[in-house]
């Protein structure tokens, strides 16, 4: 749906992205984390076309940002992330507005408008005055533009900065609610917490690089899961045992008898996994297993690379 190859851009003679290369499937929702500077938005401004790499590619459904730039336009939905809205115009003017930009037949805007107004839960504040309105109920009013045009694709940059938790919450589901609907999503931000909710996948850019692309549920790889194992009387045989399994990745030892790991077993596989540990002589009387945060992902990615940190 969105691939990038050998993208390279320059600022003012200074090199922001290098060689960024990356390929995000139809249905995705993709969180582009990493460091405030470290290169997202620029990505984001090279993808929709608003910026012209030194060299590399970029195809959006198809088509050649750089060759077919109206034709990418017609497949994406972008919302900067400081985008602006007329603040004296009611919530469906901004709309009708929009849509008259987009070129919408006439007598399809008025059914778009209130599509959309429902789409993004705005129906009840259409009269509202665009300046009157909260920080998320804004965002909701950008990203109900963005779509008017009916895209494939929604790049969304820091779009839940500075809301309240209530509106975050909102906003998590108006994402799930437009996945579930067949959006392709981009979501940029350097807040992992409020990614959490609704991303499949995780690109972590790192001073203008792709650092990994790291998959966290069945989108296209098995979900990775964090076990916690509690072993009777846990030595360093014992840990030696759960190292040694090809099911079991990033042992270590915690607290006591406790040991964490990562895996990709399925249910069925824990069983017979546990059925192993067991037929091994492994005193295992705690065997707990949780889907791997995305913060956590991250962080592991951070120590994997032996920096600490992003």
């Amino acid at each position: 749906m969105i691939k990038v190859e050998k993208l390279n851009f320059e600022y003012f003679g200074k090199r922001v992205l290098h060689d960024v290369s990356m390929d995000i499937k139809e249905g995705a929702v993709t969180a582009m984390v990493g460091p405030n500077g470290a290169g997202k938005t620029t990505l984001m401004r090279c993808i929709v076309g608003l910026e012209t790499p030194v060299s590399g590619t970029v195809t959006v459904a198809g088509f050649d940002v750089s060759e077919q730039p109206r034709a990418v336009h017609q497949q994406i939905g972008y919302l900067s992330d400081f985008f602006g809205l007329y603040d004296k115009l009611t919530v469906r003017q901004n709309l009708t507005y929009m849509a008259w930009c987009q070129n919408l037949p006439g007598d399809d805007v008025d059914f778009r408008v209130n599509e959309v107004a429902d789409m993004v839960g705005m129906t009840g504040r259409m009269d509202e005055r665009a300046g009157t309105l909260s920080r998320g109920y804004r965002q909701r009013l950008g990203i109900g533009m963005t779509l008017l045009h009916n895209p494939r694709i929604l790049l969304l940059d820091e779009p839940a900065s500075g809301m309240d938790p209530e509106s975050r919450i909102g906003f998590s589901k108006l994402i799930l609610n437009l996945r579930n609907a067949g959006h392709t999503i981009v979501v940029s931000s350097h807040i992992l917490a409020e990614l959490e909710d609704y991303c499949t996948d995780m690109l972590v850019i790192r001073n203008g690089r792709i650092a990994e692309h790291v998959y966290l549920s069945d989108h296209e790889k098995k979900e990775e899961l964090s076990l916690m194992i509690a072993v009777s009387g846990l030595t360093d045989a014992h840990l030696q045992i759960l190292s040694e399994d090809a099911a079991l990745t990033g042992v270590e030892r915690g607290e006591g008898d406790i040991v964490f790991c990562r895996t990709l077993a399925d249910e069925k596989e824990q069983h017979l996994l546990l059925k192993r540990l067991l037929r091994k002589k492994l005193p295992v009387y705690r065997f707990t297993a949780q889907k791997r945060s995305l913060q956590k992902a991250y962080m592991d990615l951070a120590e994997e690379k032996g920096k600490g940190g992003f």
